[in-house]
């Protein structure tokens, strides 16, 4: 029998999504700080949120 192929499973998968909409400063702003720290739009709203709500 062959071993299963993919992705290995994770954790915590990301298996939700929010949409939200940003005016143009602010995207601006995200954009300029994940290119500062090399990080994803994505990452960087998680973090924000995690530390607004006081988790990890």
């Amino acid at each position: 029998m062959c071993p299963r192929t993919g992705r290995p499973k994770i954790d915590n998968p990301k298996s939700n999504d929010i949409k939200v909409r940003v005016d143009d400063k602010t995207i601006k702003s995200l954009d300029e700080y994940c290119k500062a720290n090399n990080e994803t739009r994505a990452g960087v709203v998680r973090k924000a949120i995690n530390q607004f709500l006081g988790i990890e």
